[in-house]
């Protein structure tokens, strides 16, 4: 007689972004039918269950991003047990800017069946309300917290005709904003919602300049950020060079010359900018 336990289930469950009445019968459901429920955070966790009223009979852990590696390995072990794991982070969908990728991993890795009990994003919900293409976007998630490497990033997106979401923590938000502005352009369409599903909850719609003085004052409360993508140029970058250097010929300053075709081709300046001092200083 063969004694192996069935495998388990991994359930990845989305929980409500701030109103407890966006959860679902189905996380309800896996909640308390857990045998082991890995928490970002295990007080967040209890405090749910409390505004949910249900009692759980499942051992509780805690799942967050200091401990996701090591605590990847026990899940695992559970999962082969033949448990039920249940993965909750704070507010939204484990592993989408929060812990889950390492355990979904190796679960997969290991042929363990893995399931979804979807729940309210943050990023679905900001991108609707954006008021911007939804036909195609990115998440870019959290850019870095350093400035130098957020504006490189930036740089990076600055031809993503895509539209983009970003989250931002509220004390960095007026930084993000005029390093977007900068690198970007102060006319780019852009959205800043706050507080989404709560009672406080706010979108501020316009371009990223208008966006930035808004912001610069301090903005409080969970954040989401949605950037329209780059126009569509007829023309590259290296094709718009002839166009500057024939300016700079003319006798108008590099900044402005950049700036003009910038403007006339819908290329972004900054990107273009350093494509032409590069060629400046390398004209072969």
């Amino acid at each position: 007689m063969d004694n192996t336990p069935a495998a388990g289930l991994l359930v990845l469950a989305g929980t409500p972004i701030g109103n407890t009445e966006d959860a679902s019968p189905a996380l309800l459901r896996a909640l308390t039918e857990a045998d082991v429920i890995a928490a970002e955070d295990t007080r967040r966790l209890h405090g749910l269950l409390g505004r949910l009223g249900i009692t759980i009979s499942a051992r509780v852990v805690s799942y967050f991003d200091g401990n996701e590696a090591a605590r990847a390995g026990e899940l695992l072990a559970a999962l082969a047990e033949g448990k039920r794991v249940v993965v909750v982070s704070d507010a939204g969908m484990p592993t989408v800017s929060d812990p889950g990728y390492r355990v979904v991993a190796a679960a997969v890795e290991a042929g363990l069946p893995v399931r979804v009990v979807p729940g309210p994003s943050a990023v679905l919900v900001a991108l609707a309300l954006s008021g911007l293409p939804t036909d195609r976007f990115c998440f870019e998630g959290f850019l870095p917290r350093k400035g130098g490497e957020r504006r490189r990033r930036l740089a990076e997106l600055a031809t993503e005709q895509r539209t983009m979401v970003f989250f931002e923590a509220p004390h960095r938000l007026p930084e993000f904003l005029t390093d977007a502005t900068a690198v970007l352009g102060e006319g780019r369409r852009a959205s800043v919602s706050r507080e989404l599903t709560k009672t406080y909850e706010e979108t501020r719609r316009g371009t990223l300049a208008e966006v930035t003085d808004w912001a610069a004052d301090g903005v409080r409360g969970e954040i989401t950020i949605v950037i329209a993508g780059a126009a569509a140029s007829a023309l590259s970058v290296v094709d718009a060079l002839p166009l500057v250097a024939e300016r700079v010929a003319g006798g108008e300053p590099f900044s402005a010359a950049v700036a003009s075709v910038a403007a006339d081709s819908g290329l972004p300046r900054k990107a273009l900018y350093q494509a032409a001092l590069a060629a400046r200083k390398d004209p072969r």
